[in-house]
């Protein structure tokens, strides 16, 4: 077993406090002694404060149905497998649910449903859960001999899921846009376990110690995604190479193993005994096929071989060379005459001693299963506790006071509360009433016409972009579009070049005639720097087109915006803008783009337009809370502010507008000209007949100026601020009967569609708890509101 699992409760965070520990049952397509991996190392470590069930897989057999109970003695995990007779193979869901109800129980404390796969959802969606986690490893519909009819129930789970996490990267960008609450958690490393390898000496197992040197080892299921061809060319290619194979034989056709003297088939072995087996390789493989079971991996064995100490030689998995292709321990290989090249080369790097290990260690130091999953429990735990306001002011007019009791009341009327509201009202059928300090709904979305008849941002440009065809169909049932594609000029000495770095802003600032992605790929290769570690903004841009550009385009900018070096700040800020190789100068390149064709506040309007809404502006919710009663508070503004800045203010930035009417027909060629230099105080000017699509003889525009004080608008992403935000949070999950959500509330640094997508998915989580209260009625008169 891992050496991370001990009895240290800040290990697995339980989800709830009191007597009775909360239950988390896991439905597995793996079981727990096949492998060691990603979900053993995740339930284990939950079971210190936790009751695990780890539901397996039926076995079939002759005889009664009965459910199967071991528990792991080192994790405490209870692993049940059902025993179903083989007369219900293809029609056991009805048997499956009988006996899952049966171990839960009527008494059972509060439930968290953890899927690995989705083909176990129909016999277990019935159990009423705290929070259903869909924890996707692999893309299972592209392994050997998957279900007809997994796809549609994996997409069945992902619409009850209310956490989606991803084994990787690669997995990430393919689920993302399939739901609005989706986390990558690539690989992790038990660091500790696996370093035991270099310390010698280590007593090696019987079966390898007679095995001639050099080794070199693979450890993990061989199934359909090994390249078996592989495995025997680079066994042809030395045979004086001993190569071990460790892991069960699944899926394939034994007959179809390569048979070489020196390809050494050891079988399953151990977690334990893993790492006394790799303290005797010399080099560490990962013969993969390229096929679509591997086209979404992201194997465990990497960090794992690199903890152990030794090099690894690997063919071209996308996640494999994303997150470790830059490191000297590393090799990346396509062909066999490359693999075999690539293992020598291996060999005599391993020989030269440890140097390349330093750069590896520090990588791993990043990413072990404990972080994972205490980042895992966070998310959860905000999740439970989720579950645990149009433009006529509302004011008394008799005396005594009559009040309305409203179900839900909404604090900020942009579009957390917008949605929120609509959703509660038009959806859930509620009572909602929205209160926002500002005297106009949208938020900062909010624009008008000015005195030259200009439909004009009041608080800055704001543009509609999102990859999610539901939350663009969403706000479709309240705006018509205009149709519009944002292009943003950087204003460099004079020159305007298209913002984000395109092939034309290179050609112009350099005076070249760059005519293909590759040519411009090897000129910004070629500038760019290595960067051990990415982890700031500066990192980010310098790493992808070096120093230069860096200094052109963003580290001004940056310092302006935000009042701080991109070094200080997280590599999220710049990491947002990307760098293209083509003449694609749209700021955006998402699926929709396009602007309300009335403007936003009319959608807003239109959202906000119901009879079971109403609006109260101008006022402070903390001034009206207590005067209109309610059974639900929707809180969007700052989650410091909500709590009196007990633990200080969380670090915002502001900014300060100037708005101009001209009396020219166009002052730019595009609505938006950016100012990197720091010798202007402004970032960007915006002309907003571009966006609008108006024609007039005059036109209005507006100077941005970021500012260290003022209206919060941009959360701060630093590593201190999170920490402080995460005390925040905490508070917030003691508040049974508040949701917070929105930008300022959650501290996220969201675009608007985003905060679209948020709120949505926090309704549906906020549906079925509210659906218990019995709906607002009539008025409840105060009769002496002294009495209070």
């Amino acid at each position: 077993m891992p050496t991370e699992q001990s009895s240290d409760p800040a290990l697995a965070p339980a989800f709830t406090k009191g007597p009775r520990r909360p239950t988390v049952i896991c439905f597995s397509h793996l079981r727990w002694a096949f492998v060691f991996q990603r979900p053993q190392h995740l339930m284990t470590r939950f079971a210190v404060t936790n009751d695990v069930l780890f539901w397996e897989e039926p076995q079939y057999r002759s005889g009664a149905s009965t459910l199967s109970r071991h528990i792991c003695p080192d994790s405490g995990v209870i692993v049940l497998t059902p025993q179903l007779d083989e007369s219900l193979r293809g029609s056991e869901d009805a048997t499956l649910a009988a006996l899952l109800d049966d171990e839960l129980g009527p008494d059972r404390a509060e439930v968290i449903r953890w899927y690995y796969t989705p083909m176990m959802l129909p016999f277990s969606d019935h159990v009423a859960a705290a929070c259903v986690v869909y924890d996707c490893m692999d893309e299972l519909s592209a392994f050997k001999g998957a279900p007809p009819e997994l796809l549609a129930r994996e997409q069945l789970l992902i619409e009850r899921a209310d956490l989606v996490f991803t084994g990787g990267t690669s997995l990430y960008e393919a689920k993302r846009e399939r739901h609005g609450n989706v986390h990558a958690f690539p690989s992790s490393i038990d660091v500790s376990h696996f370093a035991r390898a270099r310390k010698q000496p280590v007593v090696e197992p019987e079966d390898q110690s007679l095995l001639p040197s050099p080794r070199l080892g693979f450890a993990g299921v061989v199934d359909e995604r090994m390249n078996l061809d592989l495995l025997a060319a680079v066994a042809d290619a030395h045979p004086e190479w001993s190569i071990v194979v460790i892991g069960p034989i699944v899926k394939i056709d034994e007959a179809t193993l390569p048979r070489r003297a020196n390809i050494h088939y050891l079988g399953g072995r151990s977690y334990t005994a893993l790492p006394d087996y790799m303290a005797g390789w010399n080099v560490a493989l990962m013969p993969f096929a390229i096929n679509e079971a591997t086209r979404f991996i992201s194997p465990t064995k990497t960090p794992e071989y690199l903890a152990a100490g030794c090099p690894v030689v690997s063919t071209p998995i996308t996640d494999v060379v994303r997150h470790y292709g830059d490191l000297p321990g590393v090799s990346i290989a396509d062909t066999a005459e490359e693999f075999v090249v690539a293992c020598e080369e291996a060999l005599k790097m391993r020989a030269a001693g440890d140097a390349w290990r330093e750069e590896a260690d520090t990588q791993l130091a990043r990413g072990s299963w404990r972080s994972t999953t205490l980042e895992m429990a966070a998310l959860i735990n905000a999740e439970i506790a989720s579950r645990n306001r149009h433009e006529p002011i509302v004011s008394p007019v008799t005396w005594p006071p009559v009040r309305q009791q409203y179900d839900v009341m909404i604090v900020g009327a942009g579009f957390a509360g917008a949605v929120m509201a609509e959703r509660l009202a038009a959806d859930g059928g509620k009572r909602v009433l929205v209160v926002d300090r500002r005297p106009h709904i949208a938020g900062n979305a909010y624009d008008h016409y000015d005195a030259a008849g200009i439909l004009v941002h009041r608080y800055g440009p704001h543009i509609f972009h999102t990859n999610s065809t539901e939350i663009f169909d969403y706000l479709s049932r309240f705006t018509e579009w205009r149709p519009y594609e944002h292009r943003v000029l950087a204003d460099v000495d004079g020159r305007r070049v298209p913002m984000p770095i395109n092939r034309t802003t290179l050609n112009l600032l350099y005076g070249l005639n760059l005519s293909s992605d590759a040519e411009v790929e090897a000129f910004l290769a070629a500038r760019a720097e290595p960067i051990d570690a990415v982890l700031t903004s500066a990192d980010v841009v310098i790493s992808k087109v070096g120093r230069e550009l860096y200094e052109t385009f963003f580290r001004g900018y940056t310092r302006k915006q935000w009042g701080m070096d991109p070094s200080e700040l997280d590599k999220s800020v710049t990491a947002r803008v990307p760098t293209r190789t083509n003449d694609d100068d749209r700021y955006f390149s998402d699926r929709h783009q396009a602007m309300p064709r009335d403007g936003f506040t009319r959608m807003f309007e239109a959202m906000l337009d119901h009879p079971n809404i109403d609006v109260l502006l101008g006022v402070d919710y903390s001034d009206v809370r207590a005067a209109y009663p309610h059974d639900h508070l929707v809180f969007t503004g700052p989650i410091d502010e909500y709590f009196d800045y007990r633990y200080g203010r969380l670090p915002y930035r502001s900014l300060r507008f100037e708005h101009l009417t001209l009396d020219e027909e166009q002052h730019q060629p595009v609505a938006v000209v950016n100012y990197p230099g720091e010798d202007v105080p402004h970032t960007r000017v915006t002309e907003y007949k571009h966006l609008t699509g108006q024609v007039a003889d005059r036109t209005s525009i507006t100077y941005e100026y970021p500012s260290a004080t003022g209206d919060p608008y941009y959360p701060i992403p630093r590593e201190e601020n999170q920490a402080l935000f995460k005390r925040y949070e905490a508070l917030a999950l003691a508040e049974p009967n508040v949701t917070f959500v929105g930008r300022l509330a959650t501290y996220r640094y969201y675009n608007m569609d985003q905060v679209v997508g948020q709120a949505l998915a926090t309704y549906r989580r906020l549906k079925s708890k509210l659906s218990e209260l019995v709906p607002a009625g009539d008025p409840v008169v105060i009769a002496d509101a002294a009495a209070e």
